[in-house]
């Protein structure tokens, strides 16, 4: 394993975990969030800080979410295929308090398994569709409301992963109107995930949307995007207020999290840490990453004046 997944060693290999084309993207992610600094303030009576928050009745041990992963034997090795990742994935996930997202596939058995995990642990996880055909969707949403999930996704931008195109199920790029039906059937929270300006945030709201994801997919759908980081903040300004903000891309530790917070997100989503948890140690490994994580938000928390999640503002960051 990488001592840090930060892109390098990975760039430009797909398959695999890198980015596309000359691959900076995934860099870029991880190398923005460094460049946010934190603002100590310990002339406080801050001890415990609360890092608990509530998303779509989700009660979170801190504002974290495992993000969707697909075709892992493609990207990763033949260790475990969707089925067995996104089972280890939500039941490590469930024991470490917070929620994750599964991932989809071609095969429909994919969505099937997913939705079964979670509904045997009664909701806790959230369904993650990709841009499918409007018939390959209606499929999929009936398994996903009987999931029991409090909220379903899409990961709109995978209309540019390089080995979906041309392949059956059809998937694509979805219009304000197509979403506002896939909205509407879905008769549940709809999270769109692949938002990278505020255009498309707004797009996004106007189409149903509860929450949106800033997210340019670990820099794997277009070469040479912004990082998140760098988008994160206007894209706040847009629609802060009108849905839930997540972010990810680059985030890697409990600092991280604070930062993200800090500039405006209500909640953040990791995918590649998640994946190279339960590779390389299974379930117990992502409860003690969690923990971990948790730890160090806690420790920002605490050295920043900030004794609750809505707390954290920015006054606490600086930013170049």
């Amino acid at each position: 394993m990488c001592p840090v997944c930060n892109g390098k060693a990975c760039s430009n290999t797909i398959p695999g975990p890198g980015a596309k084309g000359i691959g900076d993207v995934a860099i870029r992610n991880y190398d923005m969030w460094k460049e946010i600094r934190v603002n100590m303030d310990v002339i406080s009576d801050i001890d415990e800080p609360d890092t608990e928050t509530d998303l779509f009745g989700y009660n979170l041990r801190l504002p974290l979410i495992a993000g969707p992963v697909g075709a892992v034997n493609l990207h990763y090795g033949d260790k475990y295929n969707d089925e067995e990742y996104n089972l280890k994935l939500i039941k490590a996930c469930h024991d470490a308090g917070i929620v994750a997202m599964t991932g989809d596939g071609t095969d429909e058995d994919v969505m099937r398994s997913a939705c079964e995990v979670i509904k045997s642990f009664g909701g806790q996880g959230i369904p993650t569709v990709k841009p499918w055909d409007i018939d390959t969707l209606k499929n999929k949403l009936g398994l996903i409301k009987d999931s029991g999930s409090r909220a379903f996704a899409m990961d709109i931008d995978a209309a540019g992963l390089p080995f979906l195109k041309g392949r059956i199920p059809p998937a694509g790029h979805k219009t304000v109107e197509d979403l506002r039906e896939i909205a509407s059937l879905g008769e549940k929270p709809f999270i769109i995930k692949g938002i990278m300006t505020p255009k498309s945030a707004e797009k996004a709201v106007s189409a149903g949307a509860k929450a949106i994801v800033v997210s340019n997919h670990g820099g794997r759908v277009l070469d040479q995007c912004p990082a998140t980081a760098e988008v994160l903040p206007e894209i706040v300004d847009a629609v802060g207020g009108k849905c839930k903000v997540l972010v990810d891309g680059g985030i890697r530790d409990g600092l991280d999290i604070f930062k993200a917070l800090a500039v405006g997100a209500d909640a953040v989503l990791m995918a590649r840490p998640f994946v190279n948890a339960i590779y390389q140690g299974g379930e117990q490994a992502a409860i003690e990453m969690v923990a971990k994580f948790a730890t160090e938000l806690k420790d920002a928390m605490s050295m920043c004046g900030a004794k609750r999640i809505k707390d954290i503002d920015k006054s606490m960051i600086r930013i170049k």
